[in-house]
């Protein structure tokens, strides 16, 4: 963990961003783990909202001056979950081993459970393309490998959204 970062106003306007973007992606994730009709939505909802909060969390050490060590997950998280796949924002294999066995099933769906998936999926699209901007902007390299970080984080949850959309025959790559 690096201390005493100074941020330019650009970099930190570009921050500043970022948290209220992870702001909101935790807002709706727990609305949307509420609204959410499916039990495996719900789990994705909360598991990639969890993830959220560890951005943010990150994205105000950032802006208080320090760098966490990306090393070993985010610094500062809450609870141990050392799973890889906790830190790397995958999945746990148990929720994607039932999405898998959920899409050889029908395609019957709740349509307020795709308009939910539509705009979270659309909201990660926008937060990492975000990011990729944002990242470039950074003088900083070891500011700019925690930006990046976050990003891959972003991509896993759009990638875990999809997954569920494509396992329920929400979305369709044909």
């Amino acid at each position: 963990m690096i201390t005493n970062v100074t941020l330019s106003t650009k970099e930190r306007l570009l921050l500043e961003d970022a948290k209220s973007h992870e702001e909101i992606c935790i807002l709706k994730y727990q609305n949307y783990a509420n609204l959410a009709c499916d039990s495996q939505l719900k789990a994705v909802f909360r598991a990639n909202g969890q993830k959220e909060e560890e951005h943010l969390q990150t994205i105000n050490q950032l802006l208080n001056g320090t760098v966490p060590s990306m090393s070993g997950g985010q610094s500062g998280s809450a609870g141990a979950q050392g799973s890889t796949q906790q830190q790397t924002g995958q999945m746990p294999q148990s929720q994607q081993q039932s999405i898998n066995q959920s899409s050889s099933g029908s395609t019957s769906f709740n349509a307020s459970d795709k308009d939910l998936c539509s705009d979270m999926l659309m909201l990660e699209k926008y937060v990492s393309g975000a990011y990729d901007t944002t990242i470039f902007e950074f003088k900083n390299a070891q500011v700019r490998d925690v930006l990046n970080h976050i990003q891959k984080e972003e991509q896993k949850h759009g990638e875990a959204i999809f997954a569920y959309m494509q396992s329920k025959g929400m979305y369709s790559t044909t």
